[in-house]
């Protein structure tokens, strides 16, 4: 059976053909956007009829939650087995009034970043807009009634600009009035970079703000650390962000995961400020979050700090994220790759 999520766009006809008028669509979207319920028969304002025709025709969700796992910082991670196979990750963060979630594109991803658990096996399929949607709405099941989600990273497993087509119609939803009603400009769309996509966002005048992750600051490096890199290069990356910006007005940011002793020396920050030089972007710094039975490590605090200050010093508009999570494993596919007890493989050891 389909879920009740991704029969929302045909449900008007849906309702016609079974004898209930069409107005009941907008209280079952209601139903699923603006409450906390599980279960149908929970939809109480439904005919008892309506409600028995939704169990006999639909599933309420086309994911089950396989693990949860909650951390001392509030952080809370779901790993979500799917329909025919496959497991995905997504996480609540909380911070302030803030209650950001990170979800997933796709089951695994193709880019082939050495130091993410997420891509280790490569990439299995695009997830479905429903697919997607769904993270959004099993997280808002983990707050309180009174608390609404605020942000949205496209951040989790998969490159989403791999797969837009699945992408924008759950963004559709989420910023839809009737749905999450989150402000697009509290969405993030991270990709490692693929510059065909990033024109295409930006032709559409994307409302959403697009997140670079470099990881080094030349193409040399770039190839060993995301060696999908290869295939495009830094300048092409930077000539699409650039039309980006020219199109949409958004400012971009890069971000940038600091790997002990790999990419976070001071030639690598000085290279990398000239590469970000005049481009009025935010950069984003993220120190390496570890996976079991991968050889990177998070550099020690003065290693931080100097590259900070280099990059500060020559005008970078810089921000460094505080992790979250690191008790349950949050970054994306550790896990999985845990709970399916399929350990990493050991990539070979990148030069300093």
């Amino acid at each position: 059976m389909k879920s009740i999520l991704s029969m929302l766009p045909e449900m008007n006809s849906w309702l016609q053909e079974h004898g209930h008028p069409a107005f009941r669509a907008n209280q079952i979207r209601r139903w699923l956007f603006d409450s906390r319920i599980n279960e149908f028969e929970e939809m109480s304002d439904l005919p008892k009829k309506l409600r028995a025709d939704l169990v006999e025709n639909f599933k309420f969700w086309e994911t089950k939650i396989l693990v949860q796992q909650q951390s001392s910082d509030g952080t809370e991670k779901l790993l979500l087995g799917l329909q025919g196979g496959g497991e995905i990750e997504c996480v609540l963060l909380r911070d302030g009034i803030r209650r950001t979630i990170c979800v997933s594109s796709q089951v695994g991803c193709a880019m082939g970043c050495v130091f993410c658990a997420s891509g280790l096996n490569g990439v299995e399929r695009s997830l479905t807009w429903s697919e997607i949607c769904e993270q959004a709405l099993r997280l808002s099941r983990l707050l309180p009634a009174d608390e609404r989600l605020s942000h949205i990273v496209m951040m989790g497993m998969g490159d989403p600009l791999a797969n837009l087509s699945g992408v924008l119609p759950a963004l559709e939803e989420a910023t839809s009035p009737d749905g999450l009603g989150i402000s697009a400009r509290r969405i993030t769309i991270s990709t490692v970079g693929i510059p065909a996509a990033i024109r295409k966002l930006a032709d559409q005048d994307c409302r959403y703000h697009l997140a670079i992750s470099l990881h080094a600051p030349n193409d040399e490096l770039r190839n060993q650390l995301v060696p999908v890199n290869a295939k495009t290069g830094l300048n092409a990356i930077l000539g699409a962000s650039e039309y980006f910006f020219e199109h949409t007005g958004r400012r971009l940011t890069f971000e940038y995961v600091l790997l002990a002793g790999i990419n976070d020396q001071p030639e690598h920050a000085s290279e990398l400020a000239e590469l970000l030089a005049g481009r009025g972007a935010l950069l984003n710094v993220i120190p390496y979050n570890p996976v079991a039975g991968l050889p990177y490590r998070t550099p020690e605090a003065k290693v931080i700090f100097r590259f900070r200050d280099i990059l500060e010093s020559q005008g970078i508009v810089i921000k460094f994220r505080q992790r979250k999570g690191d008790d349950i494993n949050a970054a994306c596919g550790q896990l999985r790759r845990q709970a399916t007890g399929n350990g990493p493989e050991m990539p070979h050891q990148l030069n300093p």
